[in-house]
């Protein structure tokens, strides 16, 4: 072990829970923080601050933006594979995604607590989301947001186009459940509504982790601290592995500008590379024995569940034809993003206080689509390393379909809520038709199930796969994220989220570094002075 200069703590990654856990360490003006990020630092390009290219983001700009890889062939899918991407690039995947704000509700809050204890019980994660976020637009209960934070949430639009309306007036009629105003509310967690909360500003640009914890206050654009804080980012550098002493992490090695390098610490490694953070875990050693044996690999610790439980919100699609007199937005608002939508249970009653339907609605001149996500899949994926070479990408089996309770979950969404939205719809205005699937299709269930095959699409809702739990529950990280069976070694991210998140999972994210950055932060401040700050590279 090198000693002679290290930082306090090393974060890698600067998506939501990274940036939270940079900012808040260094909060306290003695603690020195080196963060790793892949990607550069694009906040100010076009695609990035312009809310109006996140529908298109990864279909146009995947090489400047992203991760690049492929998952394996999906059984349940004909073989199908989808990308294994997220952001690369400062904010990570809040600086890609599609902008909801979506916190999980109390009933899955409920069951983190039942394992995990009070720290993440739903009383308590409320406070912290209102804590964090700077809400702007209606509620019928104040108490339920904060508006002091440092995340920008617009509610949006302001006046709902003819096209949301409609829409969600036949989901209330479809489905018995009553518009909401606020989905958030703990009180409100289903219905149908036309206002989507969105993580922007109030000019409508995109908020990101990186904007909101890593900007001009915190951060210079090349990566310093300012004011006296001790924050470095290194950018355009890519972790490589994590670096033991016996069974204590010491350091990172990484890779940047074409050199290897490693910094050390003093205290606590913190990983938040989202969809990346189980590969590092097994490039250090930390895994099922077997599999880092094959990759000649050195055994740090034994830990079979590390890359298991991956699971992934299931994505289909119903497309209506549209008055050609509607707006799908408002022409004031292009950033609106979205034409209504709905949180629902499963529609055969089973759980009928608990989310388990997410509908967005995304319309067009001519035509109004409805994406739908199955909340609550059964289907479990796994991350498998494939040699020691960190560059090479893992095998990613997301396991869509893999139980068949989930076939049966979304054909039951297309049959009674897909098909009676449809109905009402067109008794609004014959002008709304629905188009795909057609109504013959979701009469034939063997028709059915090739239609939602064949249209299955891919999102980044990946959670899991480190799980946070005591070991013999499955879990990789105990919950304040630290890794079972090492020391001073953390994982902050939606990796560890413990039970599947009913909704978009960014949230989650920001509340799981928030959690995590406020337990680290009061322990350091509790602790003797740290020594001095210098900082060297060691080149091997």
């Amino acid at each position: 072990m090198n000693k002679k200069q290290i930082y306090d703590y090393i974060v890698v990654g600067t998506g939501p829970a990274g940036a939270v856990i940079a900012k808040t360490l260094s909060d306290h003006k003695k603690t020195s923080v080196l963060v790793l990020e892949a990607g550069g630092n694009q906040d100010k390009d076009k695609p990035i601050r312009d809310s109006t290219f996140a529908p298109e983001l990864e279909e146009k700009f995947s090489p400047q933006y992203f991760w690049q890889g492929l998952g394996i062939p999906q059984e349940g899918l004909d073989d199908r594979s989808f990308e294994w991407t997220t952001g690369r690039l400062a904010g990570g995947g809040s600086s890609i995604n599609g902008e909801q704000y979506v916190r999980p509700t109390s009933d899955v809050m409920s069951n983190w607590e039942s394992l995990l204890g009070k720290l993440w019980s739903p009383e308590n994660t409320v406070k912290r989301f209102k804590r964090l976020e700077r809400f702007s637009g209606e509620t019928n209960n104040v108490n339920a947001h904060g508006y002091h934070g440092r995340i920008d949430i617009r509610q949006a639009p302001e006046v709902p186009t003819s096209m949301a309306e409609k829409l969600t007036t036949a989901m209330e009629r479809a489905t018995g459940f009553p518009r909401i105003l606020d989905y958030n509310d703990p009180r409100t967690p289903l219905g149908p509504f036309t206002r989507w909360q969105l993580y922007q500003k109030l000019n409508g640009q995109r908020e990101s982790a990186s904007t909101a914890f890593l900007s001009p206050d915190i951060v210079t654009p090349t990566g310093l601290g300012v004011r006296g804080r001790k924050l470095t980012i290194l950018y355009n550098t890519t972790a490589l592995r994590i670096l033991f002493s016996g069974k204590r992490a010491i350091g990172v090695e990484f890779l940047k500008e074409g050199q290897r390098l490693r910094a050390y610490v003093r205290k606590k490694i913190i990983i938040s590379a989202g969809i990346n953070s189980a590969h590092l875990l097994l490039l250090s050693g930390i895994g099922p024995a077997n599999s880092l044996r094959k990759a000649k690999i050195p055994v740090v610790f034994n830990n079979p569940n590390v890359g298991k439980r991956l699971r992934n919100h299931t994505l289909n699609f119903a497309v209506f034809s549209a008055n050609r007199k509607d707006h799908a937005l408002p022409a004031n608002d292009p950033n609106a993003l979205y034409t209504g939508g709905a949180f629902l249970p499963d529609p055969t009653g089973v759980d009928s206080h608990r989310r388990a339907v997410q509908l967005i609605g995304i319309g067009s001149d001519d035509m109004l689509t409805v994406a739908i996500l199955y909340l609550r899949p059964k289907s479990r994926g796994s991350i498998t390393i494939q040699n020691k070479d960190p560059l090479k990408i893992v095998l990613a089996d997301e396991g869509f379909l893999a139980n068949p309770d989930d076939m049966e979950a979304i054909k039951n969404i297309y049959k009674i809520y897909i098909k009676d939205i449809a109905t009402e719809l067109a008794r609004i205005d014959s002008s709304y038709q629905l188009i795909s699937p057609d109504l013959d299709t979701i009469e034939d269930d063997e028709q059915l199930e090739a239609f939602i095959r064949d249209n299955f699409d891919h999102n980044h809702h990946q959670q899991g796969t480190l799980r946070m739990a005591p070991l013999r529950k499955g879990g990789v990280v105990d919950r304040l994220g630290k890794v079972h069976g090492v020391k001073d070694l953390i994982v902050a991210d939606a990796s560890i989220i413990p039970f599947t998140v009913d909704g978009n999972t960014s949230a989650a994210a920001y509340l799981i570094g928030d959690t995590i950055a406020r337990q680290l932060r009061g322990s350091t401040i509790q602790r003797k002075k740290t020594r001095p700050f210098l900082f060297e590279w060691d080149e091997e």
